[in-house]
């Protein structure tokens, strides 16, 4: 198998680095300073065995320059959900010779703007549930190996499990698109805004009542759109969704707080998640609009009420924008909790 990727991120450099480790030929797509910088330096692993080094990689800054490599069975698409609008206008003009995309990224809704460009067939939902931290330009740390989901009805689905098997990456086959990725996104949503906007740790988020009321509050908004659409909450690849899915529904919150403090505590409890990380790199953009905007705009679709995912929407984007200063909310839980009854 021999594949493209879409961007050397954390995903990007992790599952595209370990598959050329195990020997599968790539070229991965990333804007000229990236590029540049990779050529130079190879890429890093820090996997569960130990560092591996990857000297040499065909790194490329546009789709003309990669599909001139040679022919690929292959696409992986592993950048933020706000760039995918522009790859699909980018890979438009080459739709009749590109190949299968394998979607990767955090949301529900990228498979539905590449479909419309390269058609259904073309489009394998997955989804990364290992934590992978990320070191200097193409340098990756595997922080806690899960797996990978991929939809078992696509036709390349056994090659591209083969591959990633080989590679190390513990693939995992999920039956339901649709539930593997809301799933997905049911899972990025926790303590992800509210740690941005108050610049708080998911462990002190969980810690303070208010808070943690708040962050059951839009899982909960997320699993009523879900069961609106008939989407199920599926198991993810190392990751009991389905046990956390009851939890959040039916237990009470003084005993589902015991419950997912430990569960997050064990993942990120003292690590700042993606949408902090990406509020303070001055890029200007937020994935929080692809992810508990999703929830809104879904929700309005099917006649469910979301105001807890509508307001961190907001407040985030209005920080990412620049419209509200950082310092606004930073470690004032009270004051963010007071928009609610506003």
């Amino acid at each position: 198998m021999q594949f493209i990727c879409f961007g050397l991120g954390a995903v990007g450099t992790y599952i595209g680095g370990s598959l050329i480790k195990a020997g599968y030929k790539g070229v991965f797509i990333e804007r000229p300073v990236v590029a540049e910088k990779v050529l130079q330096s190879g890429l890093r692993l820090h996997l569960s065995d130990g560092l591996h080094l990857i000297p040499q990689v065909e790194v490329v800054s546009s789709i003309d320059e990669a599909l001139q490599q040679g022919d690929f069975d292959i696409a992986i698409l592993a950048v933020k959900s706000y760039d995918t609008e522009a790859v699909a206008q980018a890979i438009s003009p080459y739709r009749h010779v590109f190949p299968p995309v394998f979607c990767l990224q955090n949301g529900v809704e990228n498979e539905g703007v590449l479909k419309k460009v390269l058609g259904e067939e073309k489009v394998i939902p997955g989804t990364l549930t290992s934590a992978i931290g990320r070191g200097v330009e193409g340098e990756i740390f595997l922080e806690r190996l899960r797996g990978v989901g991929l939809i078992s009805a696509h036709p390349l689905a056994s090659v591209l499990y083969k591959a990633l098997q080989t590679s190390g990456l513990k693939p995992c086959y999920c039956h339901s698109a649709d539930g593997m990725k809301w799933t997905k996104m049911m899972t990025n949503l926790t303590a992800n805004a509210t740690s941005a906007i108050l610049s708080m740790t998911p462990a002190e988020i969980f810690d303070h009542p208010g808070l943690y009321w708040l962050e059951i509050e839009q899982l909960r908004e997320c699993l009523r759109v879900m069961r609106r659409q008939k989407i199920p909450v599926v198991n993810l690849p190392g990751v009991p969704s389905v046990l956390l899915g009851i939890v959040v529904r039916y237990f009470p919150i003084a005993l589902s707080r015991v419950f997912l403090r430990k569960a997050v505590g064990k993942g990120r409890g003292a690590k700042m998640p993606s949408f902090h990380i990406d509020l303070y790199s001055g890029k200007g953009k937020s994935e929080v609009d692809y992810l508990n905007g999703a929830v809104v705009r879904f929700g309005k679709q099917c006649g469910v009420k979301t105001p807890v995912n509508a307001m961190l929407t907001r407040v985030l984007l209005a920080m990412t924008t620049g419209e509200i200063s950082s310092s606004t909310y930073a470690r004032k839980p009270e004051k963010l909790l007071a928009l609610l009854d506003q």
